[in-house]
């Protein structure tokens, strides 16, 4: 992760694989049959978004939907079956690593794509930074028995010495080569893919990984869903490997963004009366992005949070330091406990609201003006977030700390849908 040295079970191992990927004449557009990854579409609205962009679209494998959860899952692993016999996805000729690069204005980001060998956070070569909900890893965990493929990469930091060898050099040879695709998503960002095939340069990255370990970035559910699924396989199996795209930050720094909350059962005038005597609260007339900016000013002197749903913003900050004693656990660094998301969830949902973490009461938005819309539609509480600096998560993280589930949202994150891995291919 940084220049700690090789993680002790000998670092990363990530393996070429044949991936799957779609073929351009059978579908409109690369750019229409992407996704963002599954936890970052705001349904209903975007999900029917993306169905209507394309007959094809990834997020009919990624977001099936039917009546039943067994239904969805056979409904994704049906429709796979199928794209494969039409000839919409087929599989790479020889097993491959993909270099990966996304562009948009000043941001640029490159990175390799493999199957990464699975080792537990004890092992300390993958290194979790957040606690994870099991009821979305076991409908991850039975979409991915079911289909038996990794449908989407998750992204994963490691930090080099920043200079131009192993994985690095070969990244920066191969996109001097044609790309085997290139396409620009709706976003505004540029996708380009490559395949390593060169067994000399294969070499190298596997050399150059190996004296690494890496920070979860974005997946932490998937990445509990393949520790699941190798459990339920004999070794060796192509279940010991998970599809990951592995980012040196040291060269490709990721913005760190916020997750949000929306409270679908408590109205915004509830959640503010039971904020008296613990919190101070002022109301804010203005866009959302001045009341952003109020919220990053406030978080600088402390615990602060923004609240919307009823037309207006609310800051919430200065919570009574008794309150926060009596409320936080005890027995954790205090990075941790003086987290946003820390006191949101112990002082706040817990203690105060006293709102359970669960999908029928919580929804998670990565979009601020989303979370504020859809509180509206359904008379809720958005709860916006202030980024968690990068440099407090990668501490937590060595330390073995996990912080409280969706806590940050890293990026940019991959295009869903541009290379998929088969575990009956491996």
């Amino acid at each position: 992760m940084n220049n700690e040295g090789p993680a002790a079970n000998g670092g990363l191992h990530l393996i070429p694989f044949r991936g799957l990927r779609y073929v351009p004449e059978r579908v409109g557009s690369l750019a229409a049959v992407t996704s963002p990854p599954y936890d970052v579409i705001v349904r209903p609205d975007g999900l029917h978004h993306l169905e209507s962009a394309d007959p094809h679209n990834i997020v009919r494998l990624i977001l099936p939907q039917a009546t039943t959860a067994e239904d969805r899952h056979s409904q994704a692993a049906r429709t796979l079956s199928r794209w494969l016999s039409d000839g919409i996805l087929a599989a790479d000729d020889k097993p491959a690593l993909y270099v990966y690069e996304q562009r948009k204005g000043d941001v640029l980001q490159r990175g390799v794509i493999g199957a990464l060998a699975l080792t537990e956070p004890s092992d300390g070569v993958v290194l979790p930074h957040e606690d994870v909900m099991p009821d979305i890893v076991a409908d991850r965990a039975a979409l991915m028995r079911t289909t038996a493929a990794n449908l989407e990469p998750l992204l994963l930091t490691y930090r080099s010495t920043g200079n131009a060898v192993g994985a690095t050099a070969v990244i920066e040879r191969t996109i001097q080569r044609s790309p085997l695709l290139s396409t620009t998503t709706e976003d505004g960002f540029s996708h380009r893919l490559w395949c390593v095939t060169d067994a000399g340069e294969l070499a190298e990255i596997h050399d150059d990984l190996g004296r690494h370990q890496a920070m979860i970035a974005d997946g932490h559910h998937r990445w509990a869903t393949y520790l699941r699924l190798r459990g339920e396989h004999p070794s060796p199996s192509p279940w010991n490997y998970g599809l990951v795209l592995l980012i040196d930050t040291t060269r490709y720094p990721l913005q760190v963004r916020a997750i949000h909350r929306l409270l679908r059962r408590l109205p915004v005038a509830d959640a503010l009366s039971g904020l008296a005597g613990s919190f101070r609260v002022r109301h804010l007339d203005v866009p959302l992005t001045q009341a952003l900016d109020a919220l990053a000013e406030a978080v600088a002197e402390g615990n602060a949070f923004l609240l919307a749903g009823d037309g207006r913003f609310h800051l919430v900050d200065r919570p009574d330091a008794g309150l926060l004693n009596r409320t936080v656990p005890v027995g954790r660094p205090e990075a941790w406990r003086t987290l946003d998301a820390t006191v949101l969830h112990s002082t706040l949902l817990e203690h105060i609201w006293q709102i359970p973490d669960a999908p029928e009461h919580i929804t998670y938005i990565h979009d601020a003006e989303a979370a504020a819309t859809q509180a509206e539609r359904v008379d809720g509480t958005a709860v916006l977030m202030h980024p968690v600096q990068e440099e407090i998560v990668r501490k937590l993280a060595i330390a073995g700390v996990t912080m409280p589930r969706k806590s940050t949202s890293f990026g940019p994150k991959p295009a869903t849908g541009l290379v998929l891995r088969s575990l009956t291919l491996d």
